[in-house]
């Protein structure tokens, strides 16, 4: 029995579909269920209503559970709001996930990390995040990282704010010189590793493994991608960086759903990028590249 948490979300639901379709019937943790049914497929399916901020709730989640895909994380696209903080689910709910999996026999997790994650200032998005992977390793369960540069597919926070952005101004403002260099992977490539360490722990258990796609971008690079696939052309104007920080904060403080945040400002705090080779030798297939996936389906 695999458990995935986050269930619904734009890893998570990409995971359940996956395992449905292969045949076996995942636990998917939800907190709305009837929302989560417009999203996973309507059979094979066990749906369970919870909450990692609400330890009270995990109980059945857990219960006969081999393996856990831990996908359930506020990601930095998202600003901080009332029932949306990052350390109450990144930080609280990653401990109390580990603790009901250890009370109830749970032999590994497998966590949905990102790239180049590492100590950070105290209080910060990042400290976050790291503090979710150590909690993993030092839980005393099996444990497999998977840390994905920045994904795309239908939906993707990252591209779908740059596309946003783009649609929104005259001129694209550049957050510092445009040379910040990503590493584009695919969601349904990060779906295929993360199913590839749940299901073969031999190869992966006590390992954290950073990936990306086949071909390293620039920033500017990937702006000038998404304008040509939507087919407009605008001027790029590199901003320092903490003027970029200045207005991530007066979008937060004035937009539902700001293009950007000071959160996913860390992003360009340092090359989101791995070995380029990586999924091939560590995972045994070849990964989707950006630009062919934008030819073929455009700006989702």
């Amino acid at each position: 029995m695999i458990l995935v948490t986050g269930a619904a979300g734009f890893s998570g639901s990409r995971i359940v579909a996956r395992l449905a379709s292969d045949g076996e019937r995942p636990r998917a943790l939800v907190r709305d269920a009837d929302a989560a049914r417009r999203r996973l497929p309507a059979d094979g399916v066990d749906l369970v209503t919870g909450d990692t901020t609400r330890p009270e709730t995990l109980g059945p989640a857990v219960a006969g559970v081999d393996t856990i895909i831990h996908t359930a994380f506020v990601t930095a696209d998202r600003k901080q709001v009332p029932g949306v903080n990052y350390h109450a689910t990144n930080v609280d709910g990653t401990r109390n996930l580990v603790a009901a999996a250890q009370a109830a026999g749970v032999k590994r997790i497998v966590l949905l990390s990102g790239l180049g994650t590492k100590p950070a200032p105290t209080g910060s998005y990042m400290e976050g995040r790291y503090i979710a992977e150590q909690t993993v390793r030092e839980s005393g369960l099996a444990w497999s990282i998977l840390g994905p540069s920045v994904q795309f597919g239908p939906g993707a926070a990252f591209f779908k704010g740059l596309a946003d952005l783009i649609r929104q101004v005259p001129v694209v403002p550049m957050i510092g010189s445009g040379k910040l260099r990503f590493q584009p992977i695919h969601v349904e490539d990060v779906v295929t590793c993360l199913l590839k360490m749940a299901r073969e722990p031999e190869r992966y258990d006590g390992q954290r493994l950073d990936v990306g796609g086949p071909t390293i971008y620039t920033y500017a690079q990937i702006l000038d991608m998404l304008m040509r696939t939507m087919g407009t052309r605008k001027l790029k104007v590199p901003g320092p960086i903490p003027f970029a920080y200045l207005g991530a904060a007066v979008m937060e403080a004035i937009l539902p759903r700001p293009p950007i945040t000071v959160a996913a400002l860390g992003l360009f705090s340092f090359d989101n990028v791995t070995d380029l080779n990586v999924v091939e030798r560590r995972f045994s297939f070849t990964p989707t590249d950006l630009r062919t996936y934008l030819e073929r389906h455009g700006v989702d």
